[in-house]
């Protein structure tokens, strides 16, 4: 089968496009899945460049559960698909529905696992013809959007309602949200905003105008003080995807008792924090990487019903993933970056 393998941590010359990879086998309890898209996400790049290592020499830890990876491996954690066929224990009714796949498993193989793995990166996903997957991580999805649509949802939008659902955001609440034009960040607009609660994005001047119409009630620009704009204590909860030189701020304007969630770190990992204003205000934080058991049955159920829509920037052939990557980390758009594995996927 075509597919991208990832031979090494380093550059773009890492992923090698290949015509001769052998079609995986389901094990059991797996389906095997015939990829029509998948997503392009940070942790794509992150793995790549090893950037998970905390290592000073090197990258035995550089994946995002910090396990070291094994090569080659084929990466992408985004997957809209076919099944077409099933391993032992699957129901063969199975074969022909259209899924979506959970990013976040917790068996493999038949096998219950110790720590969640992350589909692309402690076992192989969707950067192929075709992928395999524990039966109970494969949700079917009913829905009219096309392929590509479908798979700008899995990774972005389950990390989003990961976020809000540890976070306990509520309606009537009002939500920052950092780095608010990416795929994590808009898809927590569109779904704070399905809460009922009130957002302000951090964005751009130019994708401004973008989130306002996704939902968002106000939005700040990156290089302003979000003290300044809304004071001390004026937010109940941060949804934070960026961290950064200015990440103290974050904390200063949670009320008394405010959440902070964070699933990134794109603007520096190191920061600084006075301890006293995370117990004297009554600070609750969350580290929001492994889904909470209900969160992607939920996406599944707010992509149905329509309460939120896909946003694809742009799309490419699998082929031309180091094009995609190079556009992903650009970062002058709002929403996904895509690729098509079918030359009709559109």
């Amino acid at each position: 089968m075509k597919g991208v393998a990832l031979t090494g941590h380093g550059d773009f010359d890492k992923l090698e496009y290949q015509t001769d990879i052998p079609v995986p086998r389901p094990g059991n309890n797996q389906v095997l899945i015939n990829v029509a898209a998948a997503g392009v996400n940070n942790t794509d790049i992150n793995t790549r460049t090893a950037w998970y290592s905390k290592a000073d020499a090197g990258s035995d830890d550089a994946s995002w559960s910090g396990n070291a990876l094994s090569f080659p491996r084929i990466q992408g954690a985004d997957v809209c698909g076919e099944i077409v066929a099933v391993g032992a224990g699957v129901n063969k009714e199975r074969i022909g529905e259209r899924v979506l796949v959970e990013p976040c498993i917790r068996e493999y193989n038949g096998n219950e696992l110790a720590s969640p793995w992350y589909f692309g990166s402690e076992c192989d996903g969707g950067f192929a013809e075709y992928t395999t997957v524990s039966s109970r991580h494969a949700y079917k999805i009913v829905s009219p959007l096309t392929d590509i649509e479908l798979a700008s949802f899995p990774c972005s939008y389950s990390t989003a309602e990961n976020l809000l659902t540890k976070s306990d955001v509520k309606s009537g609440e009002t939500v920052l949200v950092t780095g608010a034009s990416g795929g994590v960040g808009s898809a927590a607009v569109q779904l704070a905003k399905a809460r009922g609660a009130t957002i302000i994005a951090v964005t751009s001047s130019s994708k401004s105008s973008a989130l306002l119409e996704l939902g968002a009630s106000t939005t700040i620009q990156r290089n302003e003080s979000v003290v300044d704009i809304l004071g001390n204590n004026s937010v109940d909860v941060v949804i934070d995807l960026v961290a950064g030189s200015h990440w103290s701020e974050l904390l200063d304007v949670l009320k008394q008792g405010g959440r902070y969630a964070v699933a990134g770190a794109i603007a520096g990992p190191i920061v600084e924090l006075d301890i006293r204003t995370l117990y004297l205000k009554d600070l609750s934080f969350f580290g929001c990487t492994v889904l909470e058991p209900n969160v992607f049955h939920n996406l599944i159920r707010y992509i149905e019903s329509s309460a939120i829509k896909p946003l694809v920037a742009n799309y490419f052939p699998l082929e031309n993933i180091a094009k995609a990557q190079q556009v992903f980390l650009q970062k002058e758009y709002v929403g996904k970056i895509v690729l098509s594995l079918k030359s009709s996927n559109t």
